[in-house]
């Protein structure tokens, strides 16, 4: 279940800098943030599944903590988007997503479930 979510992560990061670059209330546009909102969607039931496996460790705590950066991160990418559709100025929304994004990587990383590289 962490591949699939990891695999959902990375792609709802793609869609989104390709949503975020496309010109504004093109069809285009439109069609990659409604796809993005499906993979929010996975994102968050395979999360849910992982965060559920964790609560049985002793690191329930900093799974709780990563889970409530990546809804921080999801709901920042959303108003990122439908700001810019909007017109309105985003640059402390960009902000917050890259502080929330790092983040929330790196207690990715940091938990056991996490990628490890050695």
């Amino acid at each position: 279940m962490v591949h699939m979510h990891l695999t959902s992560i990375v792609i709802a990061i793609i869609l989104f800098f390709v949503s975020a670059s496309m010109q504004t209330g093109s069809k285009g546009q439109k069609v990659t943030h409604m796809i993005l909102r499906v993979f929010y969607i996975l994102i968050l039931i395979t999360g849910g599944m992982v965060f559920s496996t964790a609560m049985a460790g002793n690191m329930a705590m900093q799974y709780g903590i990563k889970l409530v950066g990546g809804l921080l991160v999801i709901g920042m990418m959303e108003m990122v988007l439908v700001s810019k559709e909007k017109g309105k100025s985003n640059g402390v929304l960009w902000t917050l997503l890259i502080v929330f994004l790092v983040f929330t990587i790196y207690m990715g990383f940091h938990l056991p479930l996490g990628l490890k590289f050695w």
